[in-house]
């Protein structure tokens, strides 16, 4: 039976306290017993949005199941569109008893929240062809790698196309019909070895780049990465070559390994 080892590696934009990281990521490593299949999540928040760092924390915790209400969504255009239902009258729920100014009250009613997301689910890791699955909005991105090889890349985004007003989920129930018209699909069959790369858009562009001619030494790396120093002295030493803009960045992996046990390592 194939087994997960997921490693989470983040970082706030340079200047700004690890509290205000507006990403957010997640794991859920299934049940096999039940059928239930492993889960993966990333998600970015918009700087310039409501309360973001909530509304990431909102979509991470219900996608994963973590919040308890029975609202983690299939991975259906219909599973998807109910639970981003669900999602905005949670938010709309959760309206602040007061505000602290007039301003503050319009832009949580009128301008809300938004975050783009990559959620994926890891399919018959107990049988012979295991499989990924994933639903995406916007510019955070997976890479499938065997080897040093990129079996796909979702959404397929060239390194131009990143930050130009991205899809995303909205907190107004008004963009409900464009995130539904907008969501895509993906998947793929996995092998022992392979690996699954999320990161959010800041990261994810720089992969696409420098991934273009020969992307042997940057599967490399990124396969051999253990600890988080290492990947804070990529992302400063990406973004003082002003190959990386500064955002918050967050990188996970998932590797598909033969007997090794579940491990979720967030590295902070």
């Amino acid at each position: 039976m194939s087994q997960l080892q997921v490693v989470v590696f983040q970082e706030a934009k340079a200047g700004s306290a690890e509290a205000e990281w507006e990403d957010g990521a997640g794991h859920d490593p299934g049940d096999p017993a039940t059928g239930r299949s492993a889960r993966c999540i990333v998600v970015d928040g918009a700087t310039e949005a409501y309360d973001s760092i909530r509304w990431v924390g909102q979509l991470v915790e219900s996608f994963l199941g973590a919040d308890g209400d029975g609202g983690t969504p299939e991975l259906t255009g219909r599973g998807m569109d109910e639970w981003f239902g669900l999602m905005q009258q949670r938010w709309a729920r959760s309206a602040p008893a007061s505000f602290g100014s007039i301003f503050e009250e319009r832009k949580f009613r009128e301008d809300g929240s938004f975050a783009t997301l990559l959620g994926c689910e890891i399919r018959d890791l107990s049988g012979p062809q295991p499989r990924w699955a994933a639903v995406a909005l916007g510019d955070t991105v997976l890479f499938h790698v065997r080897g040093t090889r990129v079996l796909a890349q979702f959404p397929p985004l060239a390194a131009e196309d990143f930050g130009l007003d991205p899809d995303g989920v909205y907190t107004q129930p008004s963009a409900r019909g464009r995130m539904r018209a907008r969501l895509g699909h993906a998947g793929g069959s996995l092998a022992v070895g392979d690996r699954l790369f999320l990161a959010t858009d800041a990261f994810a562009q720089w992969m696409v780049r420098a991934g273009r001619s020969d992307g042997g030494p940057l599967w490399r790396a990124l396969g051999r990465l253990e600890h988080p120093a290492q990947f804070r002295r990529i992302v400063a030493d990406r973004r003082r070559a002003g190959e990386m803009k500064n955002d918050d960045v967050t990188l996970m992996r998932v590797q598909v390994t033969a007997s090794e046990p579940e491990l979720l390592v967030v590295c902070q």
